[in-house]
């Protein structure tokens, strides 16, 4: 069986089920907040139960490292469209230990590229193109300062309301454990949950 008529026929199985009746909330960011985060699979369920998040809570937008790379791109669009047709007023970026972006090779990849189909051809036609393949496919050293880069964009751009706050934390993937890179403003919660209770 594909891995596509496998998913396939649990969706069948979870309509009719109506299993979706536990995940019905609106397109409105509950919590008021977009998140930009990794794509990373261990962040997957870790980051929204490490914060708090239902399903509802938060607009959640995922690219490799969390990083901006454009400030008029799809990322940044996002976080606008969130801000000003779905009500989000605080934008938090979110990276994490152990990112696979601190490693990557822009060699190593074009070369897997070839090694899959890519041409040479291809790939000097996009660098005589003017397109600068090193840096597209080169990561970074240092999450945190990979945070606080895409946190510039994000604080910088013109179109950016001035009362919107923009955080950024660097996520533990093994224990969901938040490190506050650079905080922004920050907004009182409007209503007062009771804090997690710990057994002694």
């Amino acid at each position: 069986m594909s891995r596509l008529t496998e998913i396939l026929e649990y969706n069948r199985t979870f309509v009719q089920n109506r299993e979706f009746e536990a995940f019905r909330t609106t397109k409105f960011p509950d919590k008021k907040m977009v998140i930009l985060t990794c794509m990373d699979t261990r962040l997957v369920e870790l980051l929204p139960k490490a914060m708090n998040l239902r399903n509802g809570d938060a607009k959640i937008i995922k690219s490799a490292g969390a990083i901006v790379a454009h400030p008029f791109g799809s990322i940044m669009r996002s976080i606008l469209v969130a801000i000003y047709s779905l009500g989000a007023e605080e934008v938090y970026v979110v990276g994490h230990q152990d990112c696979g972006m601190t490693s990557l090779n822009a060699e190593q990849v074009l070369t897997d590229a070839e090694a899959r189909g890519i041409s040479k051809e291809t790939i000097r036609t996009l660098e005589n193109s003017g397109i600068n393949l090193q840096r597209f496919l080169t990561g970074f050293h240092s999450v945190s300062d990979a945070v606080a880069d895409s946190v510039r964009v994000i604080r910088n751009h013109p179109l950016l309301p001035s009362d919107i706050g923009v955080h950024g934390l660097v996520m533990n993937p093994e224990t969901g454990e938040l490190l506050v890179v650079t905080r922004g403003k920050e907004r009182e919660t409007e209503h007062t949950e009771e804090p997690n209770k710990t057994l002694s």
